[in-house]
């Protein structure tokens, strides 16, 4: 047994429907492998249909499982109810939502417009309660229970230089995973969150942290434990905390982060180290 092996025993999700936001890629795409091989039937979303039509393809492939891709842009309300209702007549229900679509980039907030700020925010908090309230609402109606599982970060709670849009909207993805623990628990719908630390993914860190800045900052200098995340260690806390095996776990939010946030706090905070000229470079990169 080791932490890049699968945790829960096989069929720990057979009958069960997931609906991953932002499944397409990076680690919504690896829950959602890991999900299929307990027998999870999927459904993924993202905006950019061809990457989840082929994702789908391809996760079908890999583990025999069943995947619905939904093209759906979460900042619009009436596009998040076509996704669930798509998935309620392709498998029936779904039994549990992994809000997992996000946005970011680093940048000194005074450079910023209010445009960028309100891209950020919008994908990461107004995408976040537009699913959970859509879904939700299609719960209670139901009278089914469900359960919410929340990606956001360790600056949610401590704050961070360079990433504010981001740490704004991942403190209200927080609060709305607290306070709806409490609220919908008696329709049985509970509400969890992971934070994690650096897994490094092609989209993500390939975008924050472009070409020399990742040797300059490795991410893995900066964790107690001297590695980044593997993917099969988040695929693991996010299928037992979404499972019922974690029924008695609600308005939690799980730190997977080898210690980083309690070593430094402020994950992007180091930033500072940065030179105007790194940031002229870095938004380059960018346009």
């Amino acid at each position: 047994m080791n932490h890049t092996e699968g945790m829960l025993k096989p069929g720990s999700y057979s009958g069960k429907t997931i609906l991953i936001t932002g499944g397409g890629t990076g680690l919504g795409r690896s829950v959602g492998k890991y999900l299929l091989e307990l027998g999870a039937n999927l459904v993924i979303s993202s905006r950019k249909k061809d990457v989840i039509d082929r994702t789908a393809a391809e996760l079908m492939q890999e583990t025999g499982g069943k995947v619905l891709a939904v093209a759906c842009d979460i900042r619009k309300y009436d596009e998040v109810e076509k996704v669930i209702k798509a998935a309620e007549e392709k498998f029936g229900k779904i039994d549990a939502v992994l809000n997992n679509a996000a946005g970011n980039f680093i940048s000194p907030t005074e450079r910023l417009s209010h445009r960028a700020f309100d891209i950020v925010v919008d994908i990461v908090l107004r995408g976040t309660y537009y699913v959970t309230l859509a879904a939700g609402k299609n719960w209670i109606a139901k009278k089914q229970s469900g359960s919410f599982l929340n990606i956001v970060t360790t600056y949610a709670w401590t704050g961070s230089g360079y990433v504010v849009p981001s740490a704004c909207g991942k403190a209200g993805v927080l609060a709305l995973t607290r306070s709806l623990a409490v609220e919908w628990a008696k329709y049985k719908i509970r509400s969890n969150a992971i934070a994690p630390g650096p897994f490094p993914t092609e989209g993500a860190w390939s975008r924050l942290m472009p070409g020399e800045l990742v040797k300059k900052f490795d991410p893995a200098a900066r964790i107690p434990v001297g590695r980044v995340g593997e993917h099969q260690e988040l695929a693991n806390l996010a299928a037992y905390l979404m499972s019922d095996y974690s029924a008695y776990i609600n308005g939690e939010v799980v730190t997977i982060d080898g210690g980083e946030w309690l070593r430094h706090g402020g994950e992007f905070s180091y930033l500072e180290e940065l030179k105007p000229e790194m940031w002229d470079a870095l938004e380059k990169t960018r346009k």
